[in-house]
């Protein structure tokens, strides 16, 4: 008898784990809001040209604007100043 009131006890569990975690999922966020922001400037930049660094330069201005990194990060690269 105490064995069927254990099954039945993890049975309910079991339930209400399975409930809990099925209401508690959400849609995967749209990196929309975050490609706005940083922008694509860095696909394809390897840092060796002028034109790296400006692309490199043009995504660490909007991580800034958009406070993403700290004041103490931006100043680092050159934009908090």
């Amino acid at each position: 008898m105490r064995a069927v009131m254990q099954r039945a006890m993890l049975a309910v569990i079991l339930t209400y784990a399975s409930i809990g975690a099925a209401c508690g999922t959400t849609e995967p966020a749209s990196v929309d809001g975050l490609r706005r922001v940083v922008g694509t400037d860095l696909i394809g930049a390897r840092g060796a040209t002028t034109e790296d660094q400006r692309k490199i330069d043009r995504t660490a201005v909007g991580i800034c604007a958009a406070a993403i990194w700290t004041k103490t990060e931006c100043e680092r690269h050159g934009e908090g100043r």
